[in-house]
Order: C-alpha cells, then structure tokens, then sequence
C-alpha cells in the first residue's frame, strides 16, 4: 500500500510536546449530554488509565474507563451507544470492522503504535524452531496478517503474495514454509504459548501473562513509516468526530507526561508515542478500508 510519507514526520515528532488547548468552556462530556465520557479499553487495570481519568478531571472532564476482556467487544458497544469513545485498536483493525460490519466508527486521535512480537517458551531463538512445528497468529484479520509478515521476515513461513495488510492463512505456501500457522483468539495466545513452538502475542496479552517484552524471539518495526495502519487510535461514531470534548480528551492522553511514560512502562518502554494528526489517520483509514473491500 502507498504511505503517506507526513507519518514519517509524526514518528519523528512523536514525543514532542503540544500545548493544550484553553479549556472548554462548559465542557459537556459525552456527546449525548451525559456528564461522563465512557472510555472501552482492554486493559483497564493498566494503572496509567487511573492517571489519565485523574488528568481529564482536572481539565473539567469526567471519564469513566470501561474494560473488556476480548477485542472484538469495545467496537460493537461503541456502534451500540454504550460508549462514547474507544481505545485499545490500530487503524487496521478499526477498518476490518467497519467493512465487516458496514458501520462508520472514526478515528479521533492517534495514543502509540508497539512492535508485534513472536514468543516462545521452548526455543530461545527463532533459528532453534524446528521443521512442523506449530506457531499461533492471532484470529482477527488486522493482527492475522500482521503477525503473518512478522512470520515471514523471520523465516519461518512464505506468503504466496509476498504478504500485504490482507494476508490470511490461505496465503501461505505451505511447502516453502517451516512451520504450520494456526489462529487463535487473540487473548488465548498467551495462554496456549507451552503447546506450540511460538505465538504471536499482542502486548496487552503479553504483559498480563507476565511475559517480558524483552524475550521475543521476532518482532516487527514500530517506527518504520509502513506501520502507519498499525498505530493505535481513539476512536468514536462518526457523528462525534469532531466532538469537542473528545479531541481534548486525546490531547490530554499525548500531552499529560505521567500517563505516557505510564504507557511506556507498561509496555516496556516498546510503544513509540504518537501525536500523528488526524487527517493522515483517517486517510490512512480510507486506504485500508478501500484495500480491505477489495479482498472481501
């Protein structure tokens, strides 16, 4: 896919600080005239969400953090109404689910984007995984295909289109490749790690099951420009986009610096902060909309 090369300035920018913006006069909250903003992420016992809510309230904004366990649950209560906003998904997978599901959820600010990694609790490197071995790869299509390059600039499998943001099981040459690939839940690959050779774990899952970041075996480039789909998003009903309040609350979360070295922490210092501006965002979100129509 073609990357708009201003993202390769945000990654630069990244961690550079933007004043915020006056306060709100009469800040409202959420968009229907509730006082509180609801706020779907999974991992809410991450303790910089606590420091985040603790910032918005001293900027007049009650925020209320809803957690999930599973991914494919914060994007439905979003569409629902049962939220005001959402965290905890990249621009890819937000596409998947706006194509999938024909609805319209937009992105209202960038949080980070973190490397996808490949563990193993039998090998201690990649070149040790033997021939037939089983590795796991997360289920949703966004994190599918991602964790499938990842596989493959490894050396462990070949893709039979040379591997894009649309890449699924059926794209693997098995008889070019050195180990079988199956989907898994994404919250379920931690867990399964001692009955495979390997998985590909997302950080949220990672760090619950007490992995730590630094004994990936594999893992992708956050900082390289053709990550953009991958950067994490706040995200919003595309009738509240430019909501006010909700663009503070992004504002609040790039720029209150205990709440992002909290994310750093979390992540082992592996996230790249992002304050990438909205308009690559959803340009880059219309691209891999338009690209994922065209594999359905």
């Amino acid at each position: 896919m073609t990357t708009n090369p201003r993202f390769k300035k945000s990654l630069l920018a990244a961690l550079a600080v933007i004043p915020l913006a006056a306060l709100l006069a009469g800040c409202a909250g959420a968009a229907g005239g509730d006082d509180v903003v609801k706020i779907g992420v999974v991992g809410a016992s991450d303790p910089y969400w606590e420091v985040y809510t603790e910032a918005a309230a001293a900027e007049g904004i009650t925020v209320e953090i809803i957690d999930f366990s599973q991914y494919p649950q914060p994007n439905p209560a979003l569409t629902a109404g049962e939220l005001d906003l959402n965290q905890f998904q990249t621009i890819a997978y937000l596409a998947d689910y706006n194509v999938s599901s024909s609805e319209d959820l937009a992105v209202v600010g960038a949080t980070a984007i973190y490397p996808l990694a490949l563990y193993s609790s039998e090998y201690g490197s990649v070149e040790e995984i033997q021939q037939g071995d089983t590795v796991a790869v997360p289920n949703d299509p966004a994190n599918m295909a991602r964790g499938l390059l990842v596989l493959q600039s490894a050396g462990l499998i070949t893709l039979t289109d040379g591997g894009s943001i649309a890449s699924s099981l059926d794209d693997i040459d098995a008889s070019a490749s050195r180990v079988k690939v199956t989907a898994l839940e994404a919250s379920l690959t931690a867990n399964s790690l001692p009955d495979l050779a390997g998985a590909i774990i997302n950080n949220d899952f990672a760090e619950k099951a007490g992995l730590k970041f630094s004994d990936a075996i594999a893992q992708d480039d956050p900082a390289d420009p053709a990550s953009l789909p991958y950067v994490n998003v706040f995200a919003a009903r595309a009738e509240d986009k430019d909501n006010a309040t909700f663009t503070k609350l992004v504002e609040i979360y790039q720029n209150t610096k205990s709440v992002q070295d909290g994310v750093l922490e979390v992540s082992g210092q592996t996230a790249v902060m992002l304050t990438t501006s909205v308009t690559d965002l959803e340009e880059s979100l219309a691209t891999v909309e338009a690209e994922t129509r065209a594999q359905k």
